[in-house]
């Protein structure tokens, strides 16, 4: 078993399946909406669909859903095993506008796709018209020919991504903001719903993208990614609870040389076989997730084997009443 992470001084999650539905006090289960799956139609690519899945989610216990961004994905990356996928800030204002308490988030956001102050705005109007529920998960994003087919620069994407980050905490203040491209003082109202701002998670396995999280973020959002995948991904290998955990170690380095402190991270459960699946454990599965918990994760993304919606709702609340119900999951007010 790894080493339980260091506490920083703030308050965090306690280790623990399915805490009591307040983000940052407990381990938590996000699910996908499962809308990159439009090569199946309406079954998951439509507002019935989306409202319908957002709701089973709620009602399942879970504490948020999650979407992907690829707004113009190149065809042999599609061929080698990707997807295309909704507008993410589009489909999470359809999934809010259908539940109350449900979290939404970006998993992720490529944040060097988009200007800053226009990506500022679409997440602050969905913060406020969702009542406060947005999270808006970052990447730098890897995919150099969806940049160039969307006209970004895939160079400098990282410190772009960091001048991003910047700017939209300015922004969102509410205060006026001197902008060097017009040379003249903006400001953007309203404030998020979110004070100062929505949660910001960074996703990333790199040294950078950890400092990032510490330095900008809120929360950090690494992904398992096996050594086999870490060129094409342009990400390095993480791959278990120990890799892990040493990634966290690294992590407490930087939250006493900054000052400031991880509030999130959100990881996978990984090495056991998926709910809906021949293999399913729920023992091997709670062993992993107590494992997750024990090094400082909060937040646990799940997704589910279904080619129909009916079926994915079904996967959805049968996953609710085994596993959320039981440890006191969707308890959220």
């Amino acid at each position: 078993m790894p080493r339980p992470r260091r506490q920083p001084s703030h308050e965090r999650c306690s280790p623990r399946v399915a805490g009591p539905g307040v983000l940052g006090k407990g381990v938590q289960f996000c699910v996908s909406l499962q809308t990159d799956k439009v090569h199946l139609g309406p079954e998951f690519a439509s507002g019935a669909a989306v409202a319908e899945v957002a709701r089973a989610a709620e009602a399942a216990g879970f504490d948020a859903v999650f979407v992907t961004e690829h707004p113009f994905p190149e065809q042999e990356w599609l061929d080698g095993g990707g997807h295309h996928a909704l507008d993410p800030f589009v489909t999470l204002a359809v999934a809010a506008a259908a539940t109350t308490r449900l979290r939404v988030l970006t998993n992720l956001c490529v944040v060097p796709y988009h200007n800053a102050y226009l990506l500022a705005k679409t997440a602050m109007t969905v913060d406020v018209l969702s009542g406060g529920r947005l999270i808006l998960g970052c990447g730098a994003g890897y995919l150099a020919p969806e940049f160039a087919a969307v006209g970004a620069p895939f160079a400098d994407r990282n410190d772009r991504f960091d001048d991003a980050l910047r700017a939209m905490r300015a922004a969102w203040s509410g205060e006026p903001v001197a902008v060097a491209t017009s040379g003249a003082t903006h400001t953007m109202r309203p404030v998020p719903a979110q004070q100062p701002h929505p949660p910001l998670w960074i996703g990333g396995n790199s040294r950078r993208a950890l400092r990032r999280a510490v330095e900008l973020g809120d929360g950090w959002m690494p992904f398992p990614n096996p050594g086999s995948a870490a060129a094409r991904r342009r990400t390095p290998e993480l791959i278990t609870v120990a890799q892990l955990a040493a990634r966290l170690d690294e992590a407490h380095e930087l939250e006493a040389a900054t000052g400031h402190a991880l509030r999130d991270v959100m990881f996978s459960p990984v090495g056991v076989d998926t709910y809906g699946t021949p293999g399913w454990d729920a023992a091997a599965f709670g062993q992993v997730v107590a494992e997750l918990a024990a090094v400082g994760v909060t937040m646990l993304s799940v997704h589910f084997p279904a080619r129909s919606r009916a079926e994915y709702c079904d996967l959805v609340a049968g996953f609710g009443a085994e596993v959320l119900a039981p440890a006191g999951g969707g308890t959220r007010p």
